[in-house]
């Protein structure tokens, strides 16, 4: 290795999304240099894509060509497509492209939809037409209104077990789940749900911008880490889960299934937070992100069983292969205690929220936090252009109707299958036998060096580790030696000498490599250690 402690410490500092590019450059280099690839599995992009609903979208943008031409055709122009009679001539279209990709999903959507959503054929049509032309801004803003029920069924699968709490969601199509974040953190600052200074509580391990997030000086957040350990096998346990009985923890954001570790939160656990909130933490939010819940058979997000004290964030960046799409949704319990806090601010900052939308609303007291983070993410002002583009909702509600008519859930075996066997494949090449339990999401993994070399080497090669090097030294190492680029545990608040590695991103094949890879320089340690030993210490 060729960095030296000192130069490590000047990286730990950093993001491991930014550490990512220096390992790049040296795995670039070692690969040049051995006539090899680079491996990068620090990104969590999977390199799979959802075709037909992809082949629907394409097909039917060229039947909004013909009808916008239908209205006006003059050279390079058209005019808005007529909503009088489109359903009937979408299905003519359809009979008379019986050859073109995603004709045959596009004929079968269209009598489902309407079957099961009590959908009007001409509104429902039109409304996919007009976003594919993209002739008007978003109307309602928040999300169009044919799509908000499709998604709506779609988060009652992928988010609530098809077992969905009384009551109705309200939606916010966002630009992926990252602006979904943004949002929600803003609008809860805005309106004085949060303030500067405030303790809230993170589910650790986490994504590193979670992390980043509450430091920043505009939140300047007091966290309190509840940790999932993998001795609990990433569950939290009674102890964590007691540090939300403190008052002074207004919030808990976490990701379910969790990111690096990819594991699920057990019903048992779930069950153990719902009791906590309703019997001590009735005026506890929970942020909860859900992108991974559909690698998870059954899947149950916290939105389902606390809807009032819920904010969910669910993306189909992943599960569809669609992270350049950047399709999010926020979801709010349409009886969510956000409101009730609002409501019951002192008068005096009651008034300034109040003012805040009192140029978009009649009555801006009663505006709901969902119509809130609506205009929030458009500095109110512009609120009146806000809305995901109609593009965006038009894919999404693709993607959502497929997945809806897909009975067998054949689409989701197949995407699990994927990452499952890249799973298997990266353990026999490290050469341990891991159980698999039934909440792991299979979408990453977090290879913890200390608790493996606690099960296999002594006590002394760990404290001599600790002693001479760096965490950062085992990506590096991977990096210059092996051209692999992992990212660190530690960025994640995971154990420190651990990586993240992807199992979304990367041919089926290499894992073993990276497997192999990760052993050796487990196996280096080792060596150094009986070397500095004079040849000692136990295999």
């Amino acid at each position: 290795m060729d960095e030296s402690i000192a130069t490590l410490r000047q990286y730990d500092k950093l993001s491991p999304f930014e550490i990512k590019d220096k390992l790049i450059s040296l795995a670039k280099e070692h690969a040049q240099k051995a006539a090899a690839a680079m491996l990068n599995a620090g990104r969590g992009n999977p390199n799979w894509v959802a075709t037909t609903p992809r082949e629907a979208f394409f097909s039917l943008g060229q039947f909004a060509i013909t009808e916008s031409k239908r209205v006006m055709d003059l050279p390079d122009l058209g005019g808005m497509p007529a909503k009088d009679g489109i359903a009937a001539r979408l299905a003519a279209w359809l009979e008379k492209s019986a050859s073109t990709p995603g004709i045959d999903f596009l004929k079968a959507m269209m009598p489902f939809a309407v079957k099961k959503f009590g959908f009007d054929p001409d509104a429902f049509v039109h409304e996919l037409v007009d976003s594919l032309i993209a002739d008007n801004y978003p109307v309602p803003d928040r999300m169009l209104a044919h799509n908000e029920k499709v998604v709506q069924a779609y988060l009652t699968w992928s988010m609530c077990g098809n077992q969905p709490p009384p009551g109705t969601f309200d939606l916010f199509a966002t630009e992926g789940g990252t602006a979904a974040m943004c949002y929600v953190f803003t609008s809860l600052m805005a309106n004085k749900i949060l303030r500067q200074g405030d303790t809230i509580a993170l589910g650790t391990p986490i994504f590193s911008p979670y992390i980043e997030i509450p430091a920043l000086s505009d939140y300047s957040f007091k966290v309190v880490e509840v940790v999932a350990t993998q001795e609990n096998l990433y569950q939290f346990s009674d102890a964590e889960l007691a540090k939300l009985e403190d008052p002074k923890v207004k919030a808990f954001f976490l990701i379910n299934p969790s990111n690096p570790p990819s594991v699920a939160v057990s019903p048992e656990v779930i069950g153990k937070l719902v009791n906590l909130v309703k019997t001590k933490r009735p005026d506890l939010i929970i942020l909860t992100d859900d992108v991974y819940g559909t690698f998870v058979k059954g899947f149950r997000s916290l939105m389902a069983d606390l809807p009032h004290n819920t904010i969910g964030v669910y993306s189909y960046s992943k599960y569809m292969g669609c992270t350049g799409w950047r399709l999010g949704v926020i979801a709010l319990h349409e009886d969510n205690i956000i409101d009730k806090m609002i409501a019951g601010l002192p008068a005096p900052e009651r008034e300034i929220t109040t003012k805040r939308y009192e140029k978009i609303a009649l009555d801006p007291a009663g505006l709901k936090f969902i119509d809130r983070l609506v205009a929030d993410s458009r500095d109110v002002a512009l609120n009146h252009t806000a809305g995901l583009s109609l593009p965006q909702q038009a894919q999404m509600q693709l993607f959502s109707l497929f997945q809806l008519m897909d009975q067998d859930n054949s689409y989701q075996e197949s995407v699990m299958k994927i990452v499952a066997h890249r799973v298997k494949i990266i353990l026999e090449g490290l050469g341990i036998d891991v159980k698999i339990g039934p909440h792991y999401a299979d979408y990453y993994g977090l290879i913890d060096f200390e608790f493996w070399l606690k099960k296999y080497v002594d006590e002394g090669v760990i404290q001599f580790i600790k002693d001479n090097y760096d965490p950062l030294d085992i990506v590096f190492r991977l990096a210059e030696d092996h051209a692999i680029v992992l990212l660190n545990g530690g960025g994640f608040d995971a154990p420190n000498w651990s990586v993240r590695v992807s199992f979304a991103n990367l041919p089926d094949a290499v894992y073993e490599d990276i497997g192999r890879a990760v052993r050796a320089v487990a196996r280096g340690y080792v060596e150094a250690y009986r070397h500095a030993q004079g040849g000692g210490g136990k295999k």
